[in-house]
């Protein structure tokens, strides 16, 4: 039962912890691939937190489920996690994180069937606006051009990514410019940065009082945004891919004095025009692996009663 208990806190400490910490370094942005990376890595240890806490939990209340998870192990192993002290308390606590688990699912499920149906009605108001010719296939043109009088382009993520652009769009960027706004959206769908928010605004809508859920759902909407800023950026340079994000979006007034809900674009530009260094390779390999350490912390303490015990 401690192991089970030690699991639930380590658990509950990260997901308090992480987002402070996160919130006060200064090089998400400037690395914002490696940050994706930390957050899924936190993320990650937290929920494996939770689900080996219930594991334990289980094995304490259920022989059943004992006679599974010990099964291969030595006597003197399960003695090691003293799995009978206190039986009626692991019961509660396997069911209230196996309820949690559950929710979790249906609301994952639930995000994947909204979007889904988003992707489709999308695209059949696609097909209206822009019907087949002869002989095409649906979803067979990654570029599709749309007639509008304002500039707009977005990407209509699935099987076959597409990236949908107004004639006012194609009119307004001039020289490289439309190919740094194809750049930056094929970045996407390379990353599958659609997963990432998926995922992340399932466990925020789940488990809104979760505070490394909501910044996760934050952070993962502004860190795509930025990877896929430097992918097209490394193609066609900074300044092109600013220009481009100007052009298509001077005319919401997302660039005036008064807040938007497209306030991060402001930023996003400032932040192409003005970079900050990278961070040095070894620098970035460091966060990298140390990230990928994270998850392995709650393993360790499930797995350490069990190697003392066979030591």
């Amino acid at each position: 039962m401690m192991v089970s208990l030690a699991l639930l806190v380590l658990g509950a400490l990260a997901a308090v912890v992480a987002p402070r910490l996160m919130a006060r370094a200064d090089w998400p942005e400037r690395e914002p691939v490696v940050a994706l990376w930390v957050w899924q890595c936190v993320v990650a240890a937290v929920l494996l937190s939770f689900a080996l806490s219930m594991t334990f939990s289980a094995a304490a209340a259920w022989q059943a489920v004992r006679g599974q998870v010990f099964a291969p192990a030595p006597t003197a192993v399960v003695n090691a996690y003293a799995l009978r002290a206190h039986a009626p308390w692991s019961a509660v606590l396997a069911v209230v994180l196996a309820c949690g688990g559950l929710w979790t699912g249906a609301m994952l499920a639930r995000e994947v069937y909204r979007a889904h149906a988003r992707r489709k009605r999308r695209r059949a108001e696609l097909l209206v606006r822009a019907p087949l010719l002869p002989g095409e296939d649906a979803g067979s043109d990654p570029l599709v051009l749309l007639e509008g009088e304002r500039p707009d382009a977005w990407w209509l993520p699935g099987a076959a990514p597409q990236l949908v652009i107004t004639t006012a769009a194609l009119r307004r960027l001039k020289g490289r410019q439309l190919d740094a706004v194809l750049a930056h959206e094929q970045g996407h769908a390379r990353a599958r940065h659609d997963w990432l928010l998926h995922c992340s605004a399932a466990l925020a809508n789940g488990f809104p009082q979760v505070p490394v859920f909501a910044a996760f759902r934050d952070e993962m909407h502004r860190l795509v945004e930025l990877a896929a800023d430097d992918s097209a950026s490394r193609r066609f340079g900074r300044l092109t891919i600013a220009l481009a994000l100007v052009e298509l979006n001077e005319h919401r007034g997302v660039f005036g004095p008064c807040p938007t809900p497209d306030a991060q674009l402001p930023q996003r530009v400032n932040r192409l025009l003005a970079p900050l260094p990278r961070l040095a390779a070894g620098h970035r390999l460091g966060l990298t692996a140390a990230a990928a350490l994270v998850p392995v912390v709650p393993l360790l303490v499930a797995f350490v009663p069990g190697l003392r015990a066979l030591g």
